[in-house]
């Protein structure tokens, strides 16, 4: 059992649920508390123990089903619709009892000399069925299948581990000196037909088996796939199915990028080494560097404000924006977040009040802090900004901008962008449009392109997390 617990936590692993050492070790405790009997306890117990974040819920549940449950449920699925299967033609537990009364006639079954694999398929031992297919496999190599060609050859060789075809003969001799020590005609053809049928279940139960271990060696392949075609999805065509798996990705970007923060963080706090000032300062020794100089060299977090179009043709760039920066907030010494469509309103406060995606949610409701439905001005946005919010700019402040520029014919008043540029230290305007609209039709872009310092076609999440990592690394 302990080298199941192991084997499902690496499995964990690399599906991208964290476990750590501690944890296993959790799981192993709560195991000596329970059995393996009770599938809901036992499934709670490990989840419990292994998972950290709600978001990861879905996953384990999948990794459980898929390592534990499905395989022992297909297994008894398989052989009671064998049993099923002979309804009619026999009472199987009258047929059974016969066959115990046979087998003591015979003198019990240690004269008959049953492998393992003959004493559970006749007695229907699940449990026993479950070890003994495991064990075949990984004495067979399934752990080395790669694809769907494969699944024929490692299902025969983990037959042929099992030795299945001798456990057949076995019983069919069995029931041949069962019939010979005086079972009727009809129970012995019976119980004939019930062993075929139990084979079939079994050789079913393993290549059942079989796809399942290779779906766990490709899964983590499988969620790499579904990331990286996510992270090149437009925005404008995710589904709200796709909507809910991307905040899961999102997330993972974003720990990915604190991760490496926190080991640049660590560098930089010993620092670089000094050559010069280190020999000028070791003449005493002869040039040998007994004491070692380091650079010092600090970088600050930068200041963060953020312009959010929210009107519904930008509705899901800006939710993945926010989501984003939020997740590295404390990357930035202070986020301020506005959202307009012609009216600009703050949700700052949104974001210290309530959950993130809650927050984001309620932003671009927009509900009591604009009106979300209305016509795009940025021009009258910006203007507003510039009368009432210009004063949080300085030299260390990024002002993010995202944004299509449909200014629907309106005055862009590109000179309030102008000011802003020239109290920020940085303007990144984000555009889900392709750089080859931008000027043409109500399009203004091609009027705020002088007062920018960065700008950029984002329309997918890979877009947007290179235009993050510039911000934050």
């Amino acid at each position: 059992m302990q080298q199941k617990i192991v084997d499902f936590t690496n499995l964990l692993r690399k599906s991208g649920i964290r476990v750590s050492v501690a944890e296993s070790i959790d799981a192993f405790t709560a195991l000596d508390e329970l059995s393996l009997a009770d599938r809901g306890i036992f499934k709670d117990a490990l989840r419990t123990t292994m998972v950290k974040r709600s978001e990861d819920i879905a996953t384990f549940d999948q990794m459980f089903d898929l390592y534990w449950s499905a395989f022992y449920d297909g297994l008894r699925n398989s052989f009671d619709q064998a049993a099923g299967d002979m309804e009619g033609e026999f009472d199987l537990d009258q047929m059974m009892q016969a066959l115990q009364e046979g087998m003591q006639n015979m003198g019990g079954d240690q004269e008959l000399d049953l492998s393992e694999l003959a004493k559970a398929l006749l007695t229907q031992d699940l449990d026993k069925l479950e070890q003994l297919i495991r064990d075949a496999a990984e004495n067979a190599g399934v752990e080395r299948i790669e694809n769907m060609l494969q699944l024929g050859f490692f299902t025969r060789r983990t037959m042929e581990q099992m030795d299945a075809e001798g456990a057949g003969d076995q019983l069919r001799s069995l029931a041949q000196q069962l019939r010979e020590a005086g079972m009727g005609d009809a129970e012995a053809d019976a119980l004939l037909e019930l062993i075929d049928k139990f084979l079939e279940a079994l050789r079913k139960s393993v290549r059942n088996y079989t796809e399942r271990q290779l779906q766990q060696q490709n899964f983590d392949y499988m969620e790499k796939f579904r990331r990286e075609s996510l992270l090149e999805k437009s925005f404008y065509n995710l589904t709200e199915d796709e909507i809910k798996k991307m905040r899961e990705v999102v997330v993972r970007l974003a720990q990915r990028i604190k991760n490496v923060l926190s080991i640049r963080k660590r560098r930089l706090k010993k620092g670089k080494l000094d050559l010069h000032t280190m020999l000028r300062r070791n003449m005493a020794h002869g040039g040998v560097p007994f004491d070692l100089i380091f650079k010092q060299r600090r970088k600050d977090r930068p200041k963060l404000v953020i312009l959010c179009d929210v009107s519904s043709s930008v509705a899901n760039v800006s939710r993945f924006m926010l989501q984003f920066v939020y997740s590295l907030q404390e990357c930035f010494t202070k986020i301020r977040a506005f959202v307009f469509v012609s009216e600009l309103g703050e949700v700052t406060p949104v974001f210290k009040d309530k959950d993130i995606n809650d927050a984001i949610e309620k932003a671009l409701d927009g509900g009591d802090v604009i009106n979300v439905y209305t016509r795009s001005n940025f021009g009258f946005a910006f203007h507003h900004f510039w009368q009432n919010f210009l004063s949080s700019i300085d030299n260390k402040t990024t002002v993010l901008i995202l944004g299509d520029a449909r200014n629907n014919y309106n005055d862009p008043r590109a000179w309030c962008l102008r000011e802003i540029q020239n109290k920020a230290k940085d303007v990144v305007w984000l555009n889900p449009e392709s750089p080859s609209a931008w000027g043409f039709g109500d399009s203004v872009m091609d009027k705020y392109l002088p007062y920018t310092d960065v700008a950029e076609e984002c329309r997918n999440l890979k877009q947007l997390s290179r235009v993050v990592d510039r911000l934050v690394l």
